[in-house]
């Protein structure tokens, strides 16, 4: 493992800032940066030796790339993570436009549920699973949502209430339920849970 790739490793391990998703995520991106910057020419760096001209060579890289402005803001998110890391803040301009990154465009009106396997589904034998999947699918959670849910606690009536503690970055969130199906899957939910405690979250444990 080069260097760079090895103390990134140890600084992620060392600060587990966020959700073990964003960390996961984090830990990915920084890696691929470090294979790049390798792959530019940078080749006998160190955590500490981030400079203004590696930002601006990776963002060149990825436009070059065709690599999707929200994938850009990811990474970049990932990069001031770093720098901040080591105390060099101002190494990167907090805003992406001064990189001529374009604004991310957000569509609110679209569902992003996707469609479910039903013969894969029929082969999952764990109920708490089968139900993590299928509120996934009707609603468009990530993983980490669906799985910490409590249905009773985020069935607003005509919402579908997600706290702060459930989201990746941590900000409370509602989603609108629009659908028949989408009331049906959190009706079941509710059900399921409520088997054992009406405050229990989809993966079992209780929030009491």
């Amino acid at each position: 493992m080069r260097d760079l790739n090895y103390q990134l490793k140890q600084l992620c391990d060392r600060n587990r800032d966020g959700s073990y998703a964003t960390q996961s995520d984090r830990a990915r991106i920084l890696s691929h940066v470090a294979n790049q910057l390798h792959d530019l020419g940078y080749r006998h760096m160190n955590a500490d030796s981030l400079r203004p001209k590696h930002v601006d060579a990776l963002v060149q890289q990825w436009k070059a790339d065709g690599v999707c402005a929200g994938t850009m803001k990811n990474r970049m998110s990932a990069m001031r993570w770093w720098a901040q890391k080591i105390g060099k803040d101002n190494i990167i301009a907090r805003d992406n436009g001064s990189y001529d990154i374009d604004k991310r465009t957000f569509v609110t009106n679209i569902s992003k549920a996707k469609v479910l396997d039903e013969a894969r589904l029929a082969k999952i034998t764990d109920a708490y699973t089968a139900m993590s999947l299928r509120l996934q699918s009707a609603f468009g959670l990530r993983r980490e949502e669906s799985i910490k849910i409590v249905p009773a606690w985020a069935d607003g009536g005509d919402r579908l209430k997600l706290k702060d503690t459930w989201t990746k970055g941590g900000k409370y969130r509602e989603i609108a339920i629009r659908t028949p199906e989408q009331r049906t899957v959190l009706n079941e939910a509710k059900r399921c849970c409520g088997l054992i405690c009406p405050d229990t979250s989809i993966g079992g444990k209780s929030t009491i």
